[in-house]
């Protein structure tokens, strides 16, 4: 979470600030594209005055909010943990006993047996086993119609079948029941922990109501043959060619070698040699796919680029770019890359990602949050395409939208299209079809049965 000034709350966001930070509750925060999700989640990192520990399913999102993983962050191993208690250790026993509330973000990736891992792995660390984690506050942020978890197969998923209602996150046995009252309150049993649902209505990324609505009916898969046509008929126009200084119209794509063929002819296309800059890696880093950047960022004059983080040196001033920001280099020179961005130029410096790890500290009682790995390169990535899900939490004028031969996931579509600020900047590359709208059907039965309540 760069340190760029952030908005201030809204009315909403207060709201459940509030509850999170003057209660115990267990909170789950989720919302629609661009209501605002991440702010609250990085004002409730900065601002409050609790010992919070935030975590995510996988290191790219950690490192997005300047946590750790869920697996390192609790010693737990990778694929399917099942019933059986993990062995701690004494450090890692006096880490979790030092939690006030824990933060997870992209909660919908963590999948109902990780959940319950987390939950076991408080409750013996604390040695409050009778209590849903062991007494500490979960708080948990995310939409179930953006992203998934990663579905089992063989003996895990026969596994997951004999155990578990669905593998998401919200049929995890510690949250002991399915329903919930009118003030979005899910019913539990006994063993069960109550989770408040709190879904944030007020849009920021987008302003036309009537696209707003388009957006919602993608969201929860009911796209009248009205609302597809207004799509198709505005994506169906030609992309039209950037003036003079602007940069080309970004493509979503929804798989990884659709995107790096785009990229790559693009890049061959620009007159000169490719220079590439190699990333610095100092510590366990973890694999390349928990990499934040490339490894090897090949870049030429006229290179279209996105850039990877927020400004972060504006010393008080609107910052220069935003995470996600189009631009096109201008000039290459050893250790700054200069990007134009909307008719201005601004050189650019390799930026580090620091790999956090939580530790407990005996002498102030207290969590430490230390540096376990760095990764330093140019925060940019080219982009005259990027996959649907490295767009997730991005913003974008204007966008090609490449579903190829089919969305292969739920919300796949919906994530693509949310992207966009306004229908006016949508082209297709072709019409929608039925069979791009998805949704999970265990997610639509868990906030239908939840009535989520009004923040």
């Amino acid at each position: 979470m760069d340190r760029v000034s952030i908005p201030a709350l809204s009315a909403e966001q207060e709201e459940v600030y509030r509850l999170i930070e003057d209660t115990r509750d267990h909170v789950f925060v989720t919302g629609r594209a661009g209501t605002g999700k991440s702010t609250l989640l990085q004002q409730l990192a900065w601002t409050t005055k609790k010992q919070i520990a935030v975590c995510a399913p996988t290191g790219v999102a950690a490192l997005n909010v300047e946590g750790q993983t869920i697996h390192s962050l609790f010693k737990l191993p990778i694929g399917l943990i099942g019933t059986k208690d993990e062995p701690q250790s004494d450090a890692t026993r006096k880490l979790l006993n030092a939690i006030d509330t824990l933060v997870i973000d992209e909660i919908s990736m963590v999948n109902a047996d990780l959940m319950d891992a987390v939950d076991r792995a408080l409750r013996t660390a604390r040695g409050r086993r009778a209590e849903p984690f062991g007494g500490v506050q979960v708080v948990m942020f995310g939409d179930p119609y953006q992203l998934a978890p990663v579905p089992p197969r063989g003996d895990e998923r026969r596994y997951v079948d004999d155990h578990y209602r669905s593998f998401w996150f919200f049929d995890a046995h510690v949250w002991a029941g399915s329903g919930a009252d009118a003030d979005g309150l899910l019913d539990v049993g006994n063993y069960g922990a109550e989770l408040h649902i709190r879904e944030l209505r007020d849009i920021h990324r987008q302003s036309d109501p009537a696209f707003k609505a388009m957006l919602n009916a993608v969201r929860h898969g009911r796209v009248t043959a009205d609302i597809a046509q207004v799509l198709n008929d505005t994506g169906a126009r030609r992309p039209p060619e950037p003036e003079a200084g602007e940069p080309p119209i970004i493509t979503l794509a929804t798989r990884n070698d659709r995107v790096n063929a785009i990229n790559q002819r693009h890049l061959n296309a620009l007159p000169g040699r490719a220079q590439t800059a190699m990333a610095d890696i100092s510590g366990d880093f973890g694999r390349g796919d928990a990499y934040p950047a490339d490894v090897e960022l090949q870049l030429k004059i006229g290179a279209q680029v996105m850039f990877l983080r927020n400004d972060v040196s504006s010393r008080g001033e609107p910052p220069r770019w935003v995470n996600g920001t189009i631009g096109t280099v201008t000039r290459i020179a050893g250790d700054t890359v200069r990007v134009e961005v909307d008719g201005e130029e601004h050189d650019v410096e390799p930026t580090v990602w620091e790999k956090f790890r939580y530790a407990y500290d005996p002498k102030t009682k207290a969590l430490t949050r230390d540096i376990a790995a760095e990764f330093t390169q140019f925060p940019l990535r080219l982009a005259w395409a990027v996959t649907i899900h490295k767009s997730q939490g991005k913003t974008y004028d204007r966008a090609i939208i490449d579903l190829g031969s089919g969305a292969f996931a739920p919300g796949q579509t919906y994530v693509a299209l949310s992207r966009l600020t306004s229908l006016e900047g949508l082209y297709l590359t072709r019409p929608l079809r039925p069979r791009d709208i998805q949704v999970d059907p265990d997610v639509q039965r868990f906030m239908a049965g939840a009535r989520v309540a009004a923040s």
